[in-house]
């Protein structure tokens, strides 16, 4: 019951600030002479980015230096909890990973985002990222004590989804380099999410290596560009917090799941302790039985404090409380992606972008204004 609450806490996924695919160009080819010949006697008229001036009269073709974006990225992720500790109404936490055992941890996301961004050298750029996302985690386990043989079944079962809503601040740049309309971009970020059921504010690095090919078209200021790369994400791996038990289960659920597995607990210890009781004192000295015999009686132990302390926190009804502590991470840290984006004019352009392979999918949409600045 109480992973469902620590899970939704795994917002990992909330938000990726996607750099928009412009870059400074090296201007290369004969048909390009008469755009060179252009540039390196042309005064360049923005302050930003440093050394402007200089790439420009060096054949350099540059963005407008500064832009604003707005984004929608959407991501479903497979995580992996570990390390997990539970206690109820500010008690004893009690570590679980020798009982609790998860089937599913699957974490969906959607966020808009907002990313103003500066070109401060002409191969760097630095944005801040400012978002707010929807999320629910989706989280299947069990409660699992041994038999007499040893082995682990199940004495509660549940799932749940947990939804809740977070809001992101990041910051993040891109170095990046073009010639001849190829291009490499490595889009690096770290963001921090506010979610009101955690005791500190969720940490997210990103990593985004991506390498595509700019197609000019007729208009001389319009071009399609492609890409694939990868997508990495990394992420705080403790996470604490508190939540209310009815946020999780109602309590009436709850108790019955509680009372259950109380019953349970105690006909597993009585199965242990006969077969315990049945070996011969030979067997009851060899070290396989008496590893599992302690193995056995520890998971039970377990499993029999945190069903009482759980009994005894839902004598406080509605205002019962479970506090969490785990480290998470997703099940895979790379996945790969394949994007395109539009470029109207200089100023606008509207980009897709899609990531599948390994256990994360993801897909992110935005359109980008850009001016000189």
């Amino acid at each position: 019951m109480k992973q469902k609450l620590l899970i939704s806490i795994i917002l990992f996924l909330t938000v990726n600030a996607a750099f928009a695919q412009v870059f400074t160009n090296k201007e290369v080819g004969q048909r390009n002479q008469s755009k060179k010949d252009s540039l390196k006697t042309a005064e360049y008229p923005y302050t930003l980015p440093i050394w402007g001036a200089k790439a420009t009269n060096a054949g350099y073709s540059l963005p407008y230096s500064a832009g604003l974006s707005v984004q929608y990225f959407w991501q479903e992720s497979d995580l992996i909890i570990e390390n997990l500790q539970v206690g109820f109404n500010g008690g004893e936490l009690y570590n679980l990973d020798n009982v609790v055992r998860f089937d599913k941890v699957k974490a969906t996301a959607s966020a808009v985002t907002v990313r103003p961004d500066v070109w401060v050298f002409p191969f760097l750029n630095m944005y801040a990222i400012l978002g707010r996302s929807q999320a629910s985690t989706e989280v299947g386990f069990g409660v699992y004590v041994p038999d007499e043989t040893n082995n682990f079944n199940p004495i509660i079962n549940a799932s749940t989804i947990v939804e809740f809503q977070a809001s992101t601040f990041g910051l993040g740049l891109t170095p990046t380099i073009g010639v001849g309309g190829g291009f490499l971009a490595l889009d690096l970020n770290m963001s921090w999410t506010d979610v009101p059921q955690l005791r500190q504010p969720a940490r997210t690095f990103v990593f985004g290596p991506r390498f595509g090919k700019n197609f000019r078209l007729k208009n001389p200021e319009s071009s399609i560009a492609v890409w694939v790369g990868g997508f990495r994400v990394d992420l705080n791996s403790e996470t604490n917090g508190s939540i209310a038990i009815n946020e999780i289960l109602p309590v009436d659920e709850f108790q019955v799941k509680v009372d259950n597995g109380i019953e349970k607990v105690g006909e597993a210890q009585v199965k242990v302790d006969t077969w315990w009781e049945g070996l011969s004192p030979a067997d009851q000295r060899n070290p396989v039985n008496i590893a599992k015999h302690n193995a056995a009686n520890n998971a039970i132990t377990t499993a029999s404090q945190i069903l009482v302390a759980a009994d005894a926190a839902l004598n406080d009804g509605e205002s019962a409380t479970v506090q969490y502590a785990m480290d998470k991470r997703p099940a895979d840290m790379w996945n790969f992606i394949v994007g395109s984006q539009y470029q109207l004019n200089k100023h606008l352009m509207f980009r897709l972008e899609g990531g599948f392979l390994g256990s994360r999918t993801q897909l992110m949409g935005g359109v980008q204004y850009r001016f000189g600045l």
